[in-house]
């Protein structure tokens, strides 16, 4: 990431993550990207190479799409496939949890959609400083 920024270091761990696989992964910028901070350059980077990682591992996929969007004070982060749909995903499932941890600790948030033809996740990540979270537990 220090080296190659947010999307040349995605470029190359998902070519070297997709190499030899069925599945094409291509990445995408809507518009340049703006200066990020080290947390939402993180979060950006761990969320997709997580969600990349289940549709080579799990989404019997033949594309897949990263999108990172910025727009007004967020980060739209999106990772689509055209793949089996959700039989594999568990709410619960670590990956998951920890994608959307990683969105939520900074303010943001995260949504997984999957049917037959295909999932879906996006998490938007807040481009300013958020107030901090509490952890209230009822």
């Amino acid at each position: 990431l220090d080296d190659l920024g947010l999307l040349g270091a995605l470029e190359r761990v998902i070519t070297e993550l997709s190499a030899g696989l069925s599945v094409q992964v291509r990445v995408e910028a809507r518009s340049a990207l703006p200066p990020l901070r080290a947390a939402v350059e993180v979060a950006a980077y761990r969320i997709v190479l997580e969600g990349v990682t289940n549709v080579v591992r799990h989404a019997q996929a033949r594309h897949c799409a990263v999108r990172l969007w910025p727009g007004g004070d967020v980060l739209r982060v999106e990772v689509e496939d055209d793949g089996a749909g959700g039989a594999h995903l568990r709410p619960g499932h670590v990956g998951l949890r920890g994608m959307r941890e990683r969105a939520e600790e900074l303010g943001g948030t995260f949504e997984l959609t999957s049917a037959p033809g295909g999932t879906r996740l996006v998490a938007h990540l807040p481009l300013l400083d958020a107030p901090p979270r509490l952890d209230v537990r009822a």
